[in-house]
């Protein structure tokens, strides 16, 4: 949902020269290092929009942990690092509010982050969202990429919807 509504408003910014390389879970398994070198390798993208993730619910992320903890880092280090291979200077990371922890203080601010316990349901998927910051942070501080990490607080609209996939 959030990726499709990037790609939305970047297409209606554009002056129709830009290119824009999007697909689809079944297209491309960015948990496989091998196809996302090889995605890379092939389209050389200038910039990347990384917003894929696995996401669901409450019963979801308390059912599934593991699969939400591995497949978000499998995602994030394999976009984050082949990006870098392939030279792409600038990156947006959406990352999610569960990062921070459950009793942060309101309004919360980013120094909240690491500062207490995260909401044991939705733990693995914010350590995973946290680790993405990190990748982001990282890679800026040894390589001077402009990779950033955007923490959408709240989605509604079209292409809303909460699966699993197997």
């Amino acid at each position: 949902m959030a990726g499709s509504a990037i790609l939305r408003h970047l297409q209606a910014m554009g002056s129709g020269k830009q290119e824009f390389i999007v697909r689809t879970h079944r297209e491309l398994d960015l948990t496989s290092q091998a196809a996302v070198c090889a995605f890379f390798q092939q389209e050389k993208p200038d910039q990347v929009y990384l917003a894929a993730a696995k996401v669901g619910g409450i019963y979801a992320n308390n059912t599934y942990p593991a699969e939400f903890i591995y497949q978000n880092l499998m995602v994030e280090a394999n976009v984050i690092h082949e990006a870098w291979q392939a030279g792409v200077q600038k990156l947006l990371f959406l990352g999610s509010s569960c990062i921070y922890p459950r009793r942060a203080p309101q309004p919360m601010s980013e120094s909240a982050l690491l500062t207490g316990p995260l909401e044991s349901i939705n733990e693995p998927y914010a350590i995973a969202k946290i680790a993405g910051i990190k990748f982001c942070e990282s890679y800026n501080r040894q390589y001077g990429t402009d990779y950033r990490s955007v923490m959408p607080t709240n989605l509604y609209g079209i292409g809303l919807r909460a699966y699993h996939e197997s």
